[in-house]
């Protein structure tokens, strides 16, 4: 038997959420860069993502806590009837989106592997590297489509929200290693793309899934992710094609591939079926009943 919906939250004066949105940025990029400092020793890529997934988990709570007085299920983490396909689902268009910018390139003869010896195969490396970035999307989503955003989208509505929220998120990266002006645009379609993939599924469980297929993959193929070089299979890409199509060293995200992609998949997630839940914070979600709706339990 379904649990009653949730109670829709009411929505704060443009003051308090304001505040509640600068405090908790603040303190989850304070977190962030406290646990950065500790798990430094590590690398930087541990750092920052693992430290991410800090300033994002505890600021969540925190607000939830603090202002809603509500628990993570009440932000679209709850787990559902839908829930694994739609992870299922992101992981899929994630994997599938970055095997395209390596592969297409690859068959058309513009790019082609060639043997990496400092970065030896190592499956405990692909193990590794697999559970930091889980948790490293995880965190972003909790930052980026998490409590902030819907606490203003329940406020000043779903899609006025999107392009801001975009922009906070290409923002974020724009300190990443090798950036470049297409990179951050990408990075905002991302930004986009995921809270919109919020916006359709109810839940958070389908843009982890994209964030973290995309953000697996394309290591797999020996190409830099967003500036970092996680060598994990003994091989890398070269290309015989400018930076605008490789993305140079901030690796395919930079290129106008992945700008093709996201494109893509902003048509495939307004077609694909989706259970779409309902969200306390974002009471107004569901303007449609061409889709099943799910009460959070």
């Amino acid at each position: 038997m379904s649990s009653p919906a949730p109670t829709p939250t009411p929505a704060p004066s443009h003051l308090i959420a304001g505040v509640r949105v600068v405090v908790f940025l603040a303190l989850a990029y304070t977190i962030q860069f406290i646990a950065f400092l500790f798990l430094q020793p590590f690398g930087l890529f541990i750092g920052a993502a693992l430290g991410t997934f800090a300033g994002g988990s505890i600021a969540t709570v925190l607000a939830l806590r603090i202002y809603q007085f509500g628990s993570l299920p009440d932000i679209g983490l709850h787990w559902h009837n839908a829930a694994l396909r739609h992870i299922a689902l992101g992981i899929g268009l994630g994997a599938a989106s970055a095997l395209f910018v390596v592969g297409f390139p690859w068959l058309i003869d513009k790019a082609y592997f060639v043997p990496a010896p400092d970065y030896p195969f190592s499956p405990a490396s692909i193990l590794l590297v697999g559970i930091v970035l889980l948790f490293g999307a995880f965190g972003e989503e909790l930052i980026f489509r998490g409590y902030p955003f819907q606490m203003l989208a329940g406020k000043y509505g779903t899609y006025q929200v999107l392009l801001p929220a975009g922009v906070l998120f290409a923002a974020a990266h724009a300190g990443n290693l090798n950036s470049s002006p297409l990179a951050l645009f990408n990075t905002f379609l991302w930004g986009v793309l995921l809270g919109y993939a919020l916006l359709r599924s109810g839940d958070l469980w389908l843009p982890i899934g994209i964030h973290f297929g995309w953000n697996f993959t394309l290591p797999l193929f020996g190409v830099n992710l967003s500036g970092f070089r996680m060598g994990m299979t003994g091989h890398t890409l070269e290309w015989r094609a400018s930076d605008l199509w490789s993305g140079g060293s901030y690796g395919p995200e930079g290129s106008v591939l992945t700008l093709l992609v996201v494109v893509t998949l902003f048509v495939a997630l307004h077609r694909v079926p989706l259970v779409r839940q309902r969200l306390p914070l974002m009471p107004d979600l569901i303007d449609d009943t061409e889709e099943e709706e799910v009460p959070a339990p």
